[in-house]
């Protein structure tokens, strides 16, 4: 992979793929304001370092949720792997079980999520999306549980999709062969709609998520699991306080990478004000826009226990397949430990707030 940063495997891996593929993993809703500015917003804060520090040795371990883990770095669900690789997230799971980290494994996966359990012996979360109808939603937490996934994550932010018009521009479609598997019992899931007047994943979304979701979702599906529950998609202190109330292990400060509600904060503007309100009830992780091992110590140092990288793992598996995702995760893995260093911290517990500035 001819690639020293992960800003330069989008160009390598839009001339791999189709451009209504490429298009519906980079693209975001409607004028794209708040993808861009989930970039951004990571780039104007500074780090402030100490130097005349022994940084011989440095440290990038945590643990998230219990579990211990080599960098803070987690793999974000995302749909359909197998639109970007014929080996889909089976050959991501064998990657983040190759550097130790965990992967969140999509509802919309196009690999069944117990083949993608078996794929490796790394640990996984399940991304869950909840359908009007409640037994297939009761159905996937079960599967999921049974094939060993450590903890489950509701997706919250997904009441309708997101107006995305580069997906509108392509009249976006699938290939046969790609399809949401994980529905293969429930037929009418599993297609999704060949719409060439519009997406064919907006015409899908709407006819099978549920819009009328409230926070009773969060007690329901405790009860069905002893799986932690991680709420991702919040980027408010009240939803941040409910969800405490309510239970869960941990939330995901997220805007969905921008494709959902354009115009929405980015992720780091409101990181630390979530992570100040509910911080130490729950394990507080962020995505959107970390392309730097530089990121990765600001979110930390804004307060985030990890964070979760989606769009460049897929640049990198349509570009290398397993090995492709491998080395995304291990470019960012040292570039963030070169920051630790030239921030003169050597381990994740020594990074706070009065490393960066606004």
């Amino acid at each position: 992979m001819q690639a020293f940063n992960l800003h330069h495997l989008e160009p390598i891996a839009a001339e791999k793929l189709a451009p209504s593929v490429y298009d519906f993993i980079a693209g975001g809703a409607e004028d794209e304001v708040t993808l861009a500015r989930n970039r951004t917003a990571w780039e104007v804060l500074r780090i402030i370092p100490r130097v005349l520090v022994d940084v011989t040795s440095v440290d990038t371990s945590t643990t998230v949720l219990g579990r211990s883990v080599p960098s803070p770095v987690i793999i974000a669900p995302v749909a359909l792997h197998r639109l970007a690789h014929e080996e889909g997230e089976a050959a991501v799971a064998r990657a983040a079980a190759s550097v130790g980290t965990i992967m969140t494994v999509s509802t919309m996966s196009s690999t069944r999520l117990e083949d993608v359990a078996q794929a490796a012996d790394g640990p996984k979360w399940f991304q869950l999306y909840c359908y009007s109808d409640r037994a297939v939603t009761e159905a996937l937490v079960g599967r999921a549980e049974a094939a060993g996934y450590e903890a489950l994550v509701l997706t919250a932010d997904v009441p309708r999709l997101g107006r995305r018009e580069r997906d509108f521009r392509h009249g976006l479609s699938f290939p046969v062969d790609v399809m949401p598997v994980n529905f293969l019992d429930h037929l009418e899931l599993a297609s999704v709609p060949q719409d060439r007047q519009g997406s064919a994943l907006a015409a899908y979304t709407a006819s099978l998520l549920d819009p009328g979701l409230t926070w009773d979702i969060v007690g329901w599906l405790r009860s069905l699991t002893s799986m932690p529950l991680i709420v991702k998609g919040i980027l408010s202190v009240e939803d941040a306080r409910i969800a405490v109330d309510e239970g869960v292990a941990g939330i995901v400060v997220s805007n969905h990478g921008g494709r959902q509600l354009d115009g929405v904060p980015a992720t780091a503007e409101v990181l630390a004000e979530i992570v100040d309100a509910v911080g130490e009830n729950v394990d507080v992780l962020v995505d959107g826009g970390i392309r730097r091992g530089t990121d990765v110590l600001k979110a930390l140092a804004l307060g985030a226990k990890a964070v979760m990288i989606g769009r460049p793992y897929i640049w990198g598996l349509a570009i290398d397949g397993e090995a492709g995702v491998a080395r995304v995760l291990e470019m960012l893995r040292l570039e963030f430990d070169l920051a630790m260093a030239l921030s003169g911290v050597t381990s994740v517990s020594q990074i706070g707030r009065r490393l960066i500035r606004s």
